[in-house]
């Protein structure tokens, strides 16, 4: 297993590397998730995701958009696997497991860090 440390991680990049190791066969835990950081505007960001969340649709379909910092997370992994009615992506998206702050289980175990390079245009996903 796979655990990676979300903390000031950007979220495509650690998206993209969580799907490619799920796809390998890989299982991946991410811990820390609201600390995960979005790359771009602040405001421009903030309005995109509740725009998101407002458009419900019925009560049987809709797109619904979380507010839970995990289930945005794993959300974004799941735009990057094959689509998840068919056995290969399906099989990938149930390995992979998001959480808020460090569970006790994994406290102890060796994590993988995502460098973080950006300045000024960033929010963490707790801010949205």
């Amino acid at each position: 297993m796979k655990v990676i440390d979300g903390k000031n991680a950007v979220l495509g990049r650690l998206a993209s590397y969580a799907a490619k190791q799920a796809l390998k066969g890989e299982e991946i835990a991410i811990l820390n998730c609201e600390q995960i950081v979005i790359s771009g505007d602040k405001q421009f960001i903030r309005n995109e995701f509740q725009k998101k969340r407002k458009m419900i649709g019925t009560l049987q379909v809709g797109p619904k958009h979380s507010k839970n910092n995990d289930k945005i997370v794993k959300r974004v992994i799941r735009g990057m696997l094959p689509t998840p009615k068919w056995t290969r992506g399906r099989e990938a998206y149930k390995k992979i497991k998001c959480y808020i702050g460090v569970p006790k289980e994994f406290e102890k175990s060796e994590k993988i860090t995502f460098e973080n390079n950006l300045k000024n245009k960033f929010i963490q996903i707790k801010e949205i």
